[in-house]
């Protein structure tokens, strides 16, 4: 294969550059000399990662019945988006469902290695959540349960030892210790879907607790004005923090304090893409409930408030944190690409030689548009549909 030569700005210098691929790597980049490129673009980064991915366009990761098809239309819709890996969340289920839903996944990895570097993370978002209704989310109550170690342990062996982050909320009996057992065996404990109390939020740092999830949402509608556990996160600079800046989520006031108090170097933009996303507004049924897209582009639990996932992805939600909070292109791709790399330990993604060639092309105005034009992953381009 003859190699792929790319043309556009670096986003970290502004300065254009001539990336040339071979196979999976990045052969050599310097300053652009002539015009010869297979692939054209403003703008030039590493692709983008994230954290939390249900899914896409009906394929659900929590869903028993998946298959590597659903798992490959989930990757192939990301990639178009200029999402080169993210991690595969599932979340709270019954006990068999979510063992089907680790095995599915095991499965696609070991039998595709084209899914396996595009997942190379689980994410598991509950069943140890909050029960009440505000912190519970769309999460289905009926599955809500304490934390239990032992069924963990079962779940990484259907995983195949996949699983890298779990969300939980640590006032739960026996959080604290299942904090300090995940940790120890090298998977992130993140706080989320929760109603603790500072002391709590405390507890559970000192157990090892290292991210808040989706700060902001997964919360009561209304709290005490202070203190409360939101204010207790965002003040821990222990703590980094995951943000859904799909423009629903959070209002961009809350995106510009959050990003200020935590900055970009703890700060991580995630679009928490549910199933639905990318469907046409209406009425469906997922996580054993009726859930609802409103014109908008808004995911709810049909009849309510509670909000179920987003409907857009990764690359607006880099343009939204540029817009909303004032941060330069280098910080917002950092924040969805770096970032929840170095949080899962997972190895940097660099546009230098000998760098896997997993990239993201874009076109961007200042306080404008992010518009991915190709992805290149190991090295392969796929165009934005």
């Amino acid at each position: 294969m003859d190699p792929l030569r790319i043309r556009a700005r670096h986003y970290a210098t502004a300065r254009r550059v001539e990336i040339v691929v071979s196979g999976r790597l990045i052969e050599s980049i310097h300053p652009l000399l002539d015009d010869r490129s297979e692939l054209d673009a403003g703008w030039v980064a590493p692709a983008l990662f994230d954290l939390q991915i249900n899914g896409c366009r009906g394929g659900n990761f929590s869903s028993p019945s998946l298959t590597v098809d659903d798992i490959r239309h989930v990757f192939d819709v990301c990639r178009s988006h200029g999402i080169g890996g993210f991690c595969a969340t599932v979340i709270t289920n019954s006990p068999d469902a979510l063992a089907a839903c680790m095995s599915n996944l095991r499965d696609a990895c070991e039998r595709d290695g084209e899914i396996a570097d595009a997942i190379p993370a689980i994410h598991l978002e509950g069943p140890y959540l909050s029960p009440e209704d505000g912190p519970r989310g769309s999460h289905p109550r009926q599955h809500i349960r304490q934390p239990d170690w032992d069924e963990f342990c079962r779940l990484q062996e259907s995983a195949g030892g996949r699983i890298r982050m779990v969300t939980l909320a640590p006032e739960l009996p026996g959080a604290l210790g299942f904090i300090d057992r995940l940790v120890k065996s090298g998977v992130v404990a993140a706080i989320g879907h929760t109603a603790a109390s500072g002391q709590q939020i405390q507890d559970a740092i000192s157990a090892g607790a290292r991210l808040s999830t989706h700060l902001g949402n997964g919360a009561h509608a209304m709290l005490p004005r202070h203190p409360n556990y939101i204010w207790d996160q965002l003040a821990a600079d222990q703590l980094w923090a995951s943000i859904i800046c799909d423009g629903h989520h959070l209002p961009p006031s809350v995106v510009r304090t959050i990003a200020k108090v935590k900055t970009p170097a703890r700060t991580i933009l995630t679009c928490d893409a549910g199933s639905l996303a990318d469907l046409p507004p209406g009425l469906y049924r997922e996580w054993d409930q009726e859930l609802e897209i409103l014109p908008e582009g808004k995911i709810v639990v049909a009849g309510s408030n509670y909000l179920a996932g987003s409907w857009v992805f990764t690359d607006t939600c880099v343009q939204n944190a540029i817009v909303y909070a004032g941060i330069d292109l280098r910080d917002a791709v950092d924040m969805a690409s770096a970032r929840p790399r170095e949080l899962l330990g997972l190895p940097p993604r660099r546009l230098e030689r000998g760098e896997p060639a997993d990239l993201v092309l874009f076109n961007w105005r200042e306080h404008g548009e992010f518009e991915v034009v190709s992805t290149v992953a190991r090295g392969i381009p796929y165009k934005a549909q």
